[in-house]
């Protein structure tokens, strides 16, 4: 007797997309947003995340010396204390001043990829405008679970919407 396939992964990948305007000017929303001290601020206080290997003691901006090579495995630590997840990064696109996109395997996920950009707002507005689209594909069994696709969409939208409050907090919102 022979076991009956297993149901299609359907839900999946799940996409998240958000967009903030702020009021300060890209270049200065970039210097932040990529480092790690950035980063951290952004994850306070609920979570907090090492920085893999090939990171440490660089920001994004050294991407030309790490882009397409694996820079090894982040931790993701609830409370900032309790490891929860990994991270094992590879950068794959990047674009000085403008854009990452970042692409990894996941404890609980095959794939996910944060692709974000901060790009000037309006010239009349000022400021700019940080996006951040994330891609998600949960690991089986844990995708083929009825509601996985969207519990994984509630806790990344629930994730970077912290995140972009955070920013909001930091840098102001941009009027109008």
């Amino acid at each position: 007797m022979s076991t009956p396939p297993l149901p299609p992964r359907s839900g999946w990948p799940v996409v998240v997309e958000l967009s903030t305007p702020l009021a300060a000017p890209a270049p200065a929303v970039w210097a932040r947003v990529t480092t790690p001290e950035g980063i951290r601020d952004e994850l306070r206080p609920w979570v907090g995340m090492t920085m893999p290997p090939g990171l440490r003691g660089r920001s994004l901006n050294d991407a030309p010396e790490v882009l397409g090579r694996p820079l090894g495995r982040a931790w993701l630590l609830l409370l900032r204390v309790l490891p929860v997840d990994f991270d094992d990064m590879t950068l794959v696109g990047f674009v000085e001043g403008r854009s990452f996109h970042e692409r990894s395997r996941m404890l609980t996920l095959t794939r996910w990829e944060h692709e974000r950009s901060v790009v000037p707002a309006e010239a009349a507005a000022g400021g700019c405008v940080v996006t951040d689209r994330l891609t998600a594909v949960a690991r089986a069994p844990l995708g083929r679970l009825p509601g996985a696709p969207a519990a994984v969409r509630m806790l990344v939208t629930a994730l970077f919407r912290h995140r972009h409050r955070r920013l909001l907090r930091r840098f102001g919102a941009l009027p109008g």
